[in-house]
C-alpha cells in the first residue's frame, strides 16, 4: 500500500508484468485491450486553438497561477489538451499524480503533470548512491514530471522556467496533502535531439546524462525508444541522506 493507506493498483500491475518477462509467472490473456484512455477522450471547444498567438513578456503575466485538477470535469479538459497538443498525446499517468494547468487569469497557458519515478536508471541511481533495496523502498520520494506543455499559440518568452520553479516549490507541500508525505526529488527525461532542456536548464534542474534508449520492461538490451537526458531538481536540501537512510 501507499503512505496513505491506498492501493498500489498500478504498482502491482507493473510488477506482474515483470514477473512474467522474467518466466515466474503467466498471466492470463487481457479482457480488454488497452486504449490508454483514448476512446473516453471528447473534443470540446474550450480545447479548440486559439486563432490568433496571445504575446506577452512573463512579467506582465500579473495573476499567472498553478491551478491543481481537482474534480473529473477538470481532468478530462487536461487530457483533451495533452492528447491535442502534446506530442506524446495522452497516456494515463503511472501510480501517484498531481495535474495542473497554469493559468494567467481565466486563460490556460500551459499544463504540467507529476506521477510515479522511472523505476531504475542507472545515472540517477549513481548520483543518488542508494542501494537496490534502498531505492525499492524509496522511490516513491522521487516523482516524475512526466508531462509539460506550453499550448502552441503562447508566445512568453521565460515563461517555461518560470512555470518549473513555481511548481517546484509547491509540488511537495500539494503532495503531502494528497497523499501524506513529501516527495524530496523531482526528475523528468527530455527527449534528445527534439528537445535540449533549455528550461530545465534555466530553472536550476541538474543534467544527470542519458538514458539508454530502453523501455521500462525490455529485457534484451536493445535500443527501442528514443534516447533521452535525464534532469533532477532536490526538492529539500537533505535529499541524498532521506533517499539513502
Amino acid at each position: 500500500r501507499r503512505p496513505d493507506g491506498r492501493i498500489k493498483d498500478m504498482s502491482c500491475r507493473v510488477a506482474m508484468i515483470r514477473m512474467q518477462n522474467d518466466g515466474l509467472i503467466q498471466l492470463p490473456s487481457p479482457r480488454h485491450g488497452n486504449s490508454n484512455g483514448k476512446r473516453y477522450l471528447r473534443r470540446t471547444p474550450q480545447a479548440e486553438p486559439e486563432p490568433v498567438p496571445f504575446i506577452a513578456p512573463v512579467n506582465s503575466l500579473t495573476d499567472l497561477c498553478l491551478q491543481q485538477v481537482t474534480d473529473r470535469k477538470e481532468s478530462h479538459l487536461w487530457n483533451e489538451y495533452i492528447d491535442r497538443y502534446h506530442y506524446l498525446g495522452y497516456h494515463p499517468l503511472p501510480g501517484a499524480q498531481l495535474r495542473y494547468f497554469v493559468r494567467d487569469g481565466e486563460r490556460i497557458l500551459a499544463l504540467l503533470g507529476f506521477g510515479a519515478a522511472a523505476w531504475k536508471t542507472a545515472p540517477r541511481d549513481r548520483f543518488i548512491g542508494w542501494t537496490s533495496e534502498q531505492r525499492k523502498c524509496r522511490l516513491h520520494l522521487v516523482i516524475n514530471n512526466a508531462r509539460f506543455l506550453i499550448l502552441p499559440w503562447i508566445r512568453s518568452k521565460n515563461l517555461a522556467s518560470k512555470i518549473l520553479s513555481m511548481a517546484t516549490s509547491r509540488i511537495s507541500d500539494d503532495w503531502q496533502q494528497r497523499y501524506g508525505y513529501r516527495p524530496v526529488m523531482a526528475e523528468t527525461f527530455v527527449e534528445i535531439p527534439r528537445f535540449h532542456g533549455t528550461c530545465y536548464k534555466a530553472a536550476n534542474w541538474i543534467c544527470l546524462g542519458k538514458t539508454k534508449g530502453r523501455g521500462k520492461l525490455e529485457k534484451q538490451h536493445k535500443t527501442l525508444l528514443p534516447k533521452k537526458t535525464i534532469w533532477i531538481y532536490p526538492l529539500t536540501r537533505n535529499y541524498r541522506r532521506l533517499l539513502c537512510r
